[in-house]
């Protein structure tokens, strides 16, 4: 099985070399990079959901650069930890370890979801990682970053869907992850098994605010989600927070594409846009509040 299961019917989905097909004859092609669009007509709130290209290959520049490394090795870290306590409980009772079953929602261009790949094989634990992303872009991109470390299809799935709508059975996930994607609490809670690990990701308060002094006239400063969720217990909180200097050169634009990635640029007048593209460096604060919940 492919770990997902079909958009129309619910039934699990086999992977095969063209395609993805469930028993109810339901079937959606794999594209050249291996992901599979599990995106329904009728559930698209707009012709080309999600990311567009320019926003994911401006994020795939920029996290390549490794600017946001120092979040994703907390991250990973956090990950991490939540592994061998459940691994030792299946040894000590003399069973062997069932896979486990990871999805990262809203996995972007793949940068996270392949470095969890290499915590999840460190674990030595049988597993099955998932990626999906609403934006056939980036799960292309992912699929091709993927391809490119020379990642077998199998090791990591990804597809294109909406977070609002998992391509996945209920109580089917052992660890959700959530970097900066919308959070669905009903998806959530119906994907994620009991005592599932549900690890969340948001902008921190001091998040870029000083490429938001240096393009608006009235900057804001990020407003951080209220941390109790219906459904989950809090088992941790970390802020991740550091400086990045940042410059616009000819051979790499640093600052655009920080610009770009993010919903800011797209909120913008041209008047911003010339303002962050005349920036030649800038010191940026990184902000990031990172979530551990168990599911109850």
């Amino acid at each position: 099985m492919s770990g997902f299961c079909c958009p129309v019917c619910g039934a699990p989905l086999t992977a095969a070399d063209r395609a993805y097909a469930c028993p109810g004859g339901h079937s959606f092609d794999r594209g050249r990079s291996g992901y599979v669009n599990l995106l329904l007509p009728g559930g698209k709130h707009s012709k080309a959901p999600g990311d567009n290209p320019l926003m994911v290959t401006a994020r795939r520049e920029f996290l390549n650069r490794g600017h946001y490394r120092p979040l994703c090795e907390a991250v990973c870290g956090l990950l991490a930890a939540q592994l061998p306590a459940e691994q030792r409980e299946q040894g000590e009772q003399g069973k062997k370890p069932a896979p486990l079953t990871v999805l990262d929602a809203g996995c972007g261009e793949g940068y996270y979801t392949e470095r969890f790949r290499a915590v999840l094989e460190q674990a030595g634990r049988p597993f099955l990682l998932l990626g999906v992303d609403i934006s056939k872009a980036a799960a292309d991109k992912a699929a091709r970053r993927a391809r490119q470390a020379g990642t077998p299809l199998s090791a990591i799935r990804y597809a294109a869907a909406s977070v609002f709508r998992l391509p996945v059975p209920d109580a089917g996930v052992d660890v959700l992850l959530n970097l900066f994607a919308p959070y669905c609490g009903e998806e959530a809670r119906r994907v994620l098994r009991r005592d599932g690990r549900m690890l969340l990701v948001v902008p921190g308060k001091q998040h870029l605010i000083e490429l938001k002094e240096a393009v608006y006239d009235r900057p804001y400063r990020k407003e951080v989600r209220d941390p109790a969720l219906e459904g989950f217990a809090l088992l941790e909180r970390r802020r991740v927070e550091y400086p990045m200097t940042l410059e616009n050169t000819a051979e790499n634009r640093e600052i655009d594409n920080l610009f770009r990635m993010t919903p800011y640029y797209y909120k913008t007048g041209r008047t911003e846009q010339l303002r962050a593209a005349a920036l030649e460096a800038l010191t940026v604060t990184a902000s990031f509040e990172c979530f551990v919940y168990r599911r109850r």
